[in-house]
């Protein structure tokens, strides 16, 4: 039987082991923006592991292009059942259906370089962090680091969602840029000092600020201003723009710029959709704004997306 780490080692490989079935896959290969892939297995023996994470940091100075951030995990314990006539389901065995069994879900996140550089360019290198992601840092590395609460339900809702077509996109490139994030809080270790905000202590003052973002993924082609995003929250506009910094890592402006630009990669390229068409879903008041605003942010013109 594998070990998890073998697993993490060659999670981006078609196929892991004669002792896992694989039950679904999901994966994108979009030029300019995340590559990933998601597999699920049924594993034939008896699996018992903790959930690992591991960050492979490849550089090499000479071949900058070739630079890249990759995120693998495996988790196990979800649940999958064979069963699909099941209309009423006791997550028991039946005469028909053995009952739900545990899975192995295996996960592989690729960031290139050039997709990297839209959260660090003008921004002063203060830490570790930073450096990673501006691939300053003169040395390759692979680090393992355990799942945490946070990062273990974003990527259960990778798996587990109810969402379809273009909204499940914007919800699965909000999920991997919060496994991002999380993961790379694990290159340091250093005591939790609590949030800044001190209002984000309250449970109430945090569901606010992460609805403000559910507001915002929901609105990818209806613009919405500050002020009108603090009213449908209920918070002091101050406070919702520094507790969003504060839990996200981003202004609420650059998080809405960069998923709305990923989204436009996806319709561009998965969809085949005109760059007219995706001008005015995104809610550009003109092509040409469009297509500056997704050459600043990517780099690419949008026709070079276009197949």
């Amino acid at each position: 039987m594998l070990e998890v780490l073998d697993i993490l080692k060659i999670a981006q490989g078609n196929h892991i082991d004669s002792t896992m079935n694989l039950l679904h896959m999901k994966e994108q290969h979009i030029p300019g923006s995340i590559q990933y892939v998601i597999r699920r297995y049924f594993p034939l023996q008896k699996w018992s592991s903790e959930d690992t994470g591991m960050m492979v940091y490849h550089y090499n100075p000479l071949e900058p292009k070739d630079n890249y951030l990759e995120l693998r995990f495996c988790t196990s314990g979800n649940k999958f059942c064979f069963e699909k006539s099941c209309t009423q389901c006791g997550e028991l065995p039946t005469k028909n259906c053995s009952g739900k069994h545990d899975t192995v879900d295996v996960f592989t996140f690729h960031f290139s370089a050039t997709f990297l550089h839209q959260f660090v360019h003008n921004v002063k290198l203060s830490n570790r962090k930073d450096e990673v992601l501006a691939f300053k840092h003169p040395n390759s590395f692979t680090k393992i680091f355990p799942v945490c609460n946070r990062k273990r339900m974003s990527l259960d809702a990778l798996l587990n969602h109810s969402y379809s077509g273009a909204m499940e996109n914007i919800f699965t490139n909000a999920k991997v840029h919060e496994l991002l994030l999380y993961s790379l809080e694990c290159l340091v270790d250093e005591k939790e000092d609590g949030f800044v905000c001190k209002f984000l202590a309250d449970e109430s003052g945090k569901e606010r600020i992460y609805q403000a973002r559910e507001i915002l993924l929901q609105r990818i082609g209806e613009p919405i201003t500050i002020k009108e995003l603090s009213r449908k929250v209920a918070i002091n506009e101050c406070y919702l723009k520094k507790g969003f910094k504060e839990i996200f890592g981003t202004t609420i402006f650059d998080f809405y710029q960069q998923q709305r630009m990923e989204h436009a990669k996806y319709l561009l390229y998965e969809k085949g959709l005109s760059v007219t068409d995706v001008s005015s879903l995104l809610g550009y008041s003109s092509i040409s704004h469009f297509s500056a605003a997704f050459k600043k942010h990517t780099g690419l013109k949008p026709c070079d997306l276009l197949r």
